[in-house]
């Protein structure tokens, strides 16, 4: 008898954390969660747990931003709209490539983007132009020499 009021007491708990750790129904967000996700009001409660989730952890960045950030995600998220399918499918892929890398990598990822960027305009354009120019197995060899552990400090 004891194991079976046990069994059923563990079920009960499990399904109660389960009730705590779903996200909110939009009654439940506050009024400022609920301005910036006022779009989803009629559909909030039916998406799914994990896009909830998401949405509101990008509510808490956004809340965070200060206006010139807000003002470059907005821009952001207008090119985004503009693109084609798959040109967005191609760039998410490419997104999870660069989550799956080592945060070693990915951080000389960033130095390098962030070197590029600082570069004249002139000199941006021809290193595009050189690798737009180099065949697909050059491209490969200069990935591979991006993160090849003995190029570090040498590029």
């Amino acid at each position: 008898m004891n194991i079976a009021r046990l069994l059923i007491l563990l079920t009960l708990l499990t399904g109660a954390a389960a009730v705590c750790a779903q996200s909110p129904d939009w009654a439940d967000l506050n009024s400022d969660q609920q301005r910036i996700l006022e779009k989803l009001h009629g559909r909030w409660d039916q998406l799914p747990e994990e896009r909830r989730e998401r949405l509101l952890k990008g509510v808490e960045r956004w809340e965070k931003m200060d206006p010139e950030q807000r003002t470059r995600a907005k821009e952001n998220l207008e090119q985004w709209k503009k693109l084609s399918p798959e040109r967005r499918t191609e760039l998410r892929q490419r997104l999870e490539r660069f989550r799956r890398l080592e945060p070693e990598q990915r951080t000389r990822l960033r130095e390098k983007v962030e070197r590029f960027r600082e570069l004249p305009p002139e000199k941006r354009r021809a290193l595009r132009e050189r690798w737009q120019g180099m065949s697909p197995d050059d491209r490969q060899r200069g990935h591979r020499q991006l993160f090849d552990s003995r190029s570090r400090g040498h590029r």
